[in-house]
Parts: structure tokens; sequence; C-alpha cells
């Protein structure tokens, strides 16, 4: 560990110097970034495909493609977003000019998870460098094959007082968590983001936590039902349901619910095949434990399709089960392909329902009406979500992207993400050519004049 602590010294060392505050060699650092992701796309893909079995097209477009567009966003945008901005002043300060500054943090702690271990490292690196951060990286030991390449990539592209990857498992975890950090930045369970909360709290740092939870989809009478079930399937299945913003379960009206569950087997056969276990688009469990975590989870006695597994190949057939609030897999993030379907036949009240369970990090509603549309977006409480579809709104820049309570704190992506890792800082720029006495002592009667200043400026 003392290597680390040297790191971390230097890394001190480096933002004191004031190289950070150039945008130009941030900039130049965004570009450094982006060149040698583009030259090593085979061999990110294949070392995404060893850890979690993840099928090319998805691991390209949820993960490097989403690099290489926040890279994108912040190299063109980076000027623009480091300049402070002048906002609207207040009359009691007349005159004056008002503006927000952006402050790096100064040295920055990134976790990340093992389900999307290249664009979850890399998507939050690229707004805190672009904001002027010295930067300590720690991938998930649980993806090895990805977390060594990353480490490598980076090694080739940063001084080590800039950017850092440091591997290890829970011991490594620990140590880093005991230093001092001016911002820590945490994707993972809501269980670990605790730890993290509680540690960062010893020192007053600020966090971000993108966490995740139980992230409901409504279908109701009047949804598009076979579109619905196509759009849910892909959402479910993608990396094996190995997703924050999964659909975790479905209330389905109960006056479509066999036409619909038909129309999910269906659609799971249309992606998959007869035998998903040969699909080349189907990806695999990341390791035994979280295997054996899921297959607990199934209760064969509700399971209307699927339930198949393999240990040695890490395989859970996609698993459709009709299930209730007692149910086991009701009781735990599922974070794998399994899909219980439950009843409802008023909207009011199954949002009432959800809402009296932690708050998900996301949610997703199928229907037409715009009148229940907008009660499910104004009453049911989550990060965030879509209107028939689902996953969508993790790939839009211009979106803010976390959690609510135990779901997360704080968001991130495109400008969101610059604020993110930067202090806001508001200034006040006075001019000197007028000053107005009643402020200053002695008070005397002045506060009669004062209440109708207030009064008239409010």
């Amino acid at each position: 560990m003392k290597t680390l602590q040297v790191l971390l010294k230097q890394q001190e060392e480096f933002f004191n110097s004031k190289e950070l505050q150039s945008v130009s060699f941030r900039k130049k650092s965004l570009e450094k970034l982006k060149t040698i992701i583009l030259e090593n796309q085979e061999e990110l893909l294949a070392a995404l495909h060893k850890d979690l079995r993840k099928p090319t097209f998805e691991a390209y477009t949820s993960e490097i493609a989403l690099v290489l567009t926040e890279l994108n966003y912040f190299i063109k945008n980076i000027n623009k977003l480091n300049k402070p901005k002048r906002v609207k002043g207040s009359l009691l300060n007349f005159p004056s000019k008002d503006y927000i500054y952006s402050d790096a943090y100064g040295r920055v702690l990134i976790i990340a998870p093992w389900n999307y271990p290249l664009l979850l490292v890399v998507s939050p690196l690229i707004a805190a460098i672009a904001a002027g951060n010295c930067v300590v990286c720690k991938p998930s030991e649980e993806t090895p094959h990805t977390s060594t390449i990353i480490a490598a990539l980076i090694a080739r592209t940063f001084k080590p007082a800039h950017v850092s990857v440091v591997e290890g498992g829970l011991e490594v975890n620990q140590f880093l968590l005991k230093q001092k950090w001016d911002f820590i930045f945490f994707t993972g369970s809501t269980k670990v983001g605790k730890i993290v909360l509680k540690a960062a709290a010893e020192q007053l740092c600020p966090v971000t936590l993108e966490l995740g939870g139980k992230s409901p989809v409504i279908v109701h009478q009047d949804a598009e039902l076979q579109l619905a079930a196509k759009r849910i399937i892909w959402g479910k299945l993608f990396n094996a349901g190995q997703t924050c913003i999964a659909p975790d379960y479905i209330y389905v009206h109960e006056t479509i619910k066999d036409e619909f569950c038909s129309y999910l087997i269906e659609e799971i056969k249309r992606a998959l095949g007869e035998k998903p276990e040969e699909s080349i688009d189907y990806a695999r469990i990341v390791n035994k434990r979280h295997f054996n975590r899921i297959k607990a989870l199934i209760d064969y006695k509700e399971v209307i399709y699927g339930g198949k597994t393999n240990t040695e190949d890490l395989y859970i057939e996609p698993t459709i089960t009709l299930s209730s609030w007692e149910s086991e897999i009701m009781k735990e993030e599922i974070f794998g392909p399994l899909l219980p379907i439950l009843t409802f036949n008023d909207l009011a009240q199954t949002i009432c329902t959800i809402n009296r369970y932690d708050k998900p990090l996301s949610a997703y509603y199928f229907g037409a009406n715009k009148t229940d549309q907008e009660l499910f977006l104004t009453s049911l409480y989550f990060g965030g979500g879509c209107v028939n579809d689902t996953l969508l709104h993790n790939t839009c820049e211009n979106l803010p992207f976390g959690g609510v309570g135990n779901s997360g704190i704080g968001s991130y992506h495109g400008a969101k993400s610059f604020e993110c890792f930067s202090h806001q800082k508001g200034i006040v720029k006075r001019g000197t050519w007028l000053d107005i006495p009643i402020r200053y002592r002695p008070y005397s009667s002045k506060l009669t004049l004062v209440k109708k200043l207030f009064k008239y400026l409010t």
C-alpha cells in the first residue's frame, strides 16, 4: 500500500501545480484518451467477451460507442463548459455582474462495477478530466480481463500523477476509502454504496452514488402489446439482465395478462431462438457467486417460461414467472434474466403500492393515454425512465442520469457530468461607481426603509 500512498501524494502535488487549470491541456488529454480507445476497440471487445460473454453488438453499443459519444461531447464543448456563466444579478447588489465559476474538486476517486466495466470507469473519468481533476480509477476485480486492459491503456495515455488505475479486491477498496479525497464517484449496489457514503462522511467528502433497485414496468390496457413485449424483452435481456436500469418486474393490467405473457414468450423465442443457450446474442452471468444468487430466486411453481440453468457455462435461461410481493424474487433487485409478472386493475393504487418500497433507479410505462402517462410520471418516485420504451433515457447526453433515495445520490451525463465533478462557485463582481449607504451602520431608523425596499423588490 506504500506505492498507493506515494501515488496519492504525487496527485496532490500535480493538482497543486496548476497545470490542470489549462483547458487546452484537458482537451488534449481527452483527445489522447479517444485515440487510445479507437485504436484498441477489438482488444476491449475481446476482454468484455471473456468476462461476460457479451455479444459484440451489445458490447460496442453500450460501452465503446457511449464512451466515444461522451468523449466527442466533451472535446467539442469543453471550452464552453469551463467558461464562467453570467447569471442574472440581484437589484440589492446593484451595480454588479454575477457569475458561476466551475472549480475542479482536486483528487477524485472513481469506483466502478463489473456489469459495464468499461463504460462505468471511463464515462465518469472523461468528465472528471474535463473538469480539471486528478483521478484514481478502481475497476471491478470481478471482470479481470477488462480491468487489466483499462489499466494498461490508461498507463499508456496519462501520467500517473494525473490519472491512474488501481486494481485489486476488497482490501484495496478498503484502503482507498480510508484515504482523503476531494470527491468520490461510486457505481454499484446500495449495500456497498452505504459503506462508501459512511467513509466519505468521515471526511465530509462530497459523493455521487449510482446504485440500483427494483425498476418496475407498468403495462396498461391501451399499450401496443406486441411492441411493448419486444422493447421490454430487449431491455431485460440486454447483458443478460445485469443492468442497473433493467426492467426488474412487470405490473400488467389483469385483463391483458395472458395475451401479454404470450407476446413476451414469443419475443424471447424470436430474439434468441428455441435454444437461447446456443445464441451468440445472449451474455452470461459474471461469475458463480452471482449465478447461484440469481438461481436461488427461481421458484419453479411460479415459472411459466424458462428456468433452465447451466452452472459450468454460467447460463440462466430467460425466465418468466407469475409472482406476488410475497415471492422471494420480489424481495431484492434481480440483476439477471428473471422477469416476474404481477397484475393490477387500478393504476393509481398500483403506483401507491410501488411507492411503499424503496425508490427505484428507473421506471417504465407502456400505454397511450396521456392522462395515465402523466399520473405515472408525476406520482411515482424514481430516478429516470421512459414512456413506451426501456433503457433509452440512459443514452441521451442532455438528460441527467441518477437515482433518488436508496437508488442513488446525484446525477451525471453530458453537461451534468461536468457539474458533477466541479464545485459551482458563485461570484458577485461589484461596481465601484455607486455605493448606496443604507446597509452601513449606524442603522438607527433605516429598518422601516429597508422593509419597504424588500417589499418593492420581492
